[in-house]
C-alpha cells in the first residue's frame, strides 16, 4: 500500500535500534485501561449525504450555551463577542497567516502581535508579554519550568486554588522533568497559607485570582513571602475580563503572570481552540518561552517589526530551546487583540463592572433561597454555591428545566469529598430573566 511504505523488515529494524520489541512499548506510559485493543467501531463506508446526516444529528446532541440560559465558567466564559471580530479576522491574509519567517512580507502580522503583547502587559502590569502560547494551562505549565531555570531549583508550591486542570498540566511536565509539585489542599474561602509552602527549595509558588472557586486574592504578601526565600510568584487567571476591574498582578509584586485570554474576542466553540497569556519582568525577558515581536526601523527608518526573540526548539537548537510549544495561536490572538480594541479601556471597565453587578444580584437572589450557602468573602462574576442536595442531582434538575446551572466542583476534584458544591458564573450576557429563571430551576430542584 503506497501510504504505508514501510515493511516489516524496515519496523523490525528501527524497532531494534531504538531498543524495544515491539511497538506497543513505545505506549508504556498510556494505562493499559486507555489502549485500544481493536479497531475503533465504526462503519466502513457512508455515502457523502449519509455522513451529513449522521454527524448532523451528532452535533445535535450538543446543547450550545445560547440555547438557554448559561451560567457555566471554571475557565471557559461565555460572554459577547462583536460581529466585526469575527469578519475581520476571516479576512484571507489573516486567516492564510502562520510564523512570520519573513519580515519584509509579514509586516501586518508582526504588528498584531506587538499590539497584542502590548495590551497583555498593560493588563497584566508586566513588563513584557510574549506573542501567546496555546491555552492558559499549559501557560501555567511554562511559568513554572522558566521559575525554574531563573531560580535554579526544581520545585513547585500550588495554591489549593489554583484550577484543577491547570494544576494537572502542572504536574505531567513536571513528573516528566522529575521535578517537585508541592499541592495544597482545596481552598474554597481563600483562607490558606500559601506562604508556609514556601521553603528553601521552591522556585515558585503559582496563585489563582480570581481562583477556581470565585475568591479575589491579594498577592501582595504571598510575594513577599516568595521573594524572601528566593521564589517566584506566578499569578494565575482564567477570567481575562476581570482585569479590567481588578488590580493588576505585576502591581502586587507577581513575577510571571499567565491566563486564558478566551474571554475577549473568543466563543467557547464546544471547548476551544483558547489563547494562552504569558508576561513577565523585563529581567526575565530572555527565559520567557515562545516568540515576542518587536519595533524597529528598516533601511530607510520607517517603522518596521520583527521577531525580537524566539527561543523555541523551531527556531533553535533543541538543548537551547525555553520550550517545546512550536507555534502561537495567532488567529485567536487576533480575536483577542481586535475586540480589546473595540473596547477601549474604559470599554473593558465597563464590561468588567457590568459582570460584577451581574454576580452581585445573583448572589443577593441565591442568598435568600433556603438550604444555599454563599461560600465566597469576595468574587468578580463567578461564586461557590452549597447546596443541601448533591450537585449533580441540582444541577440535573436545573438542566431539566433549561438552566445550565453552573460547573459541580466534584467534576474538577472528584477524589476532594466536595460533592454539594456548584461553581457559578455570571457575564454580561445573562438578563435579569435569565437570573430569575435560576432562581426558580434551583428552588424546583431543591
Amino acid at each position: 500500500m503506497r501510504y504505508l511504505p514501510l515493511t516489516d523488515d524496515d519496523r523490525a529494524a528501527m524497532l531494534a535500534r531504538i531498543g524495544v520489541d515491539s511497538i506497543d512499548a513505545l505506549f508504556a506510559d498510556i494505562p493499559a485501561a486507555q489502549r485500544l485493543t481493536d479497531l475503533v467501531d465504526l462503519p466502513k463506508a457512508r455515502s457523502e449525504m449519509e455522513v451529513e446526516r449522521l454527524l448532523g444529528r451528532m452535533a445535535a446532541r450538543n446543547m450550545p450555551a445560547s440555547a438557554q440560559p448559561f451560567f457555566v465558567g471554571c475557565g471557559a466564559y461565555k460572554h459577547h463577542v462583536p460581529a466585526s471580530v469575527d469578519h475581520l479576522i476571516q479576512r484571507s491574509e489573516f486567516l492564510t497567516s502562520y510564523t512570520p519567517y519573513q519580515p519584509e512580507i509579514a509586516q501586518g502580522t508582526l504588528q498584531y502581535l506587538f499590539e497584542f503583547q502590548t495590551q497583555v502587559a498593560a493588563l497584566t502590569g508586566m513588563d513584557v508579554a510574549n506573542a501567546s502560547m496555546y491555552d492558559g494551562s499549559t501557560s501555567a505549565g511554562e511559568a513554572v519550568l522558566m521559575a525554574h531555570r531563573v531560580t535554579k531549583r526544581r520545585k513547585a508550591a500550588l495554591s489549593g486554588g489554583l484550577h484543577p486542570h491547570y494544576a494537572e498540566v502542572i504536574r505531567t511536565l513536571s513528573h516528566m522533568a522529575g521535578d517537585t509539585v508541592v499541592t495544597l489542599a482545596p481552598d474554597m474561602q481563600a483562607r490558606e497559607d500559601v506562604a508556609a509552602a514556601i521553603d528553601g527549595d521552591t522556585s515558585c509558588v503559582v496563585v489563582q485570582t480570581p481562583d477556581i472557586f470565585g475568591n479575589l486574592r491579594d498577592l501582595t504578601k504571598i510575594a513577599e513571602a516568595a521573594h524572601a526565600k528566593g521564589a517566584l510568584l506566578i499569578a494565575v487567571f482564567t477570567e481575562a475580563v476581570s482585569l479590567g476591574l481588578v488590580q493588576p498582578p505585576g502591581a502586587m509584586g507577581a513575577d510571571i503572570v499567565v491566563g486564558e485570554g478566551q474571554s475577549i474576542g473568543n466563543g467557547l466553540n464546544f471547548g476551544g481552540p483558547y489563547v494562552g497569556l504569558f508576561a513577565t519582568r523585563r529581567s526575565y525577558v530572555r527565559q520567557m518561552p515562545g516568540r515576542l515581536a518587536g519595533e524597529t526601523v528598516d533601511a530607510e527608518g520607517k517603522r518596521g517589526f520583527v521577531l525580537t526573540l524566539s527561543t523555541r526548539e523551531q527556531h533553535i537548537r533543541r538543548e537551547k530551546a525555553t520550550s517545546n510549544i512550536c507555534t502561537n495561536s495567532g488567529l485567536c490572538a487576533l480575536a483577542f487583540t481586535i475586540h480589546m480594541t473595540l473596547l477601549g479601556e474604559a470599554g473593558l471597565k465597563r464590561l468588567a463592572a457590568i459582570n460584577h453587578a451581574n454576580a452581585c444580584d445573583l448572589a443577593e437572589r441565591l442568598d435568600g433561597v433556603k438550604g444555599v450557602e454563599i461560600l465566597n468573602p469576595t468574587f468578580f462574576n463567578e461564586f461557590t454555591i452549597r447546596t443541601p442536595n448533591t450537585a449533580f442531582a441540582v444541577l440535573e434538575g436545573m438542566h431539566r428545566r433549561g438552566v445550565i446551572g453552573g460547573v459541580r466542583v466534584s467534576r474538577l476534584l472528584p477524589k476532594a469529598g466536595l460533592d454539594d458544591l456548584i461553581i457559578v458564573a455570571n457575564t454580561e450576557v445573562n438578563s435579569d430573566e435569565d437570573r430569575g429563571a435560576y432562581v426558580e430551576a434551583l428552588k424546583a430542584s431543591l
